[in-house]
């Protein structure tokens, strides 16, 4: 599975982030967030996209919180490391990254 969940990470970081860094050429909005006004006022400008938004920023604290319980129960040191990962670059890449590291400490113990 570790392959697996290394490949899904290279995907989550790359598919989503072509159209991030495509959005950033053409509006100036370095990784949405050096503007964070026009960042916001795209999340939110419809309801589909709130919807989506809300979604996703939940699945994300739900995601923060799950994996601090996993890292104590396995060892994983520093998970504050994947969280800014997350937080910069997306959930699509941080969860399976955190699987990959996680899979490693499990077979490490």
């Amino acid at each position: 599975m570790r392959k697996i969940y290394l490949a899904l990470t290279v995907l989550g970081f790359a598919l989503p982030n072509y159209f991030v860094i495509k959005e950033s050429l053409a509006s100036g909005n370095i990784m949405f967030w050096s503007d964070l006004a026009a960042t916001f006022s795209g999340m939110f400008a419809n309801n589909y996209a709130t919807a989506f938004s809300v979604d996703l920023l939940w699945v994300v604290l739900v995601f923060f919180l799950w994996s601090y319980h996993q890292s104590v129960k396995h060892g994983i040191g520093k998970i504050w490391l994947i969280w800014l990962i997350t937080m910069l670059f997306g959930l699509a890449g941080g969860f399976p990254l955190f699987l990959y590291i996680k899979e490693r400490a499990i077979i490490r113990n």
